[in-house]
């Protein structure tokens, strides 16, 4: 009995060209809703029957670009069909992915914070000083 030999990180390098091929692809969109995005990580099922494609925009709103992208993920597949020597492409599921918009966030409360206890540590030092006068 033969066993069929799996290919080492083959999930990951077909994940990682359809990243690319995608990125491509959507730039040709003519969908409005569809700003500047960026395909941020491709996850694909072990039998590529499915791939979730996390994506972050630039400009536009993410809940419109995700529908827009959802409702090409055919086109897109198809394109991706012609582009790829596999058996098969997997059906695309886009998701927003809030990464970077948590990033800045916690960005903002860090700063926040430093800058409050800046502003405290003046405020003692200035009261310490005002009472040796």
């Amino acid at each position: 009995m033969r066993h069929k030999r799996s290919i080492p990180n083959r999930s990951h390098r077909i994940a990682d060209q359809i990243q690319r091929d995608l990125a491509e692809l959507i730039r040709e969109l003519k969908d409005p809703r569809i700003g500047m995005v960026t395909i941020s990580n491709v996850d694909v099922t072990p039998d590529y029957a499915h791939a979730k494609v996390s994506f972050s925009v630039l400009v536009g709103s993410p809940d419109e670009c995700e529908a827009g992208l959802n409702e090409a993920a055919g086109y897109l597949r198809n394109g991706l069909f012609k582009r790829l020597q596999i058996h098969t492409v997997p059906t695309l599921h886009f998701h927003f992915d809030r990464t970077t918009e948590r990033a800045a966030e916690l960005n903002a409360l860090i700063n926040r914070a430093v800058a409050d206890k800046a502003k405290d540590a003046d405020e003692g030092h200035a009261a310490d000083e005002g009472s040796k006068a």
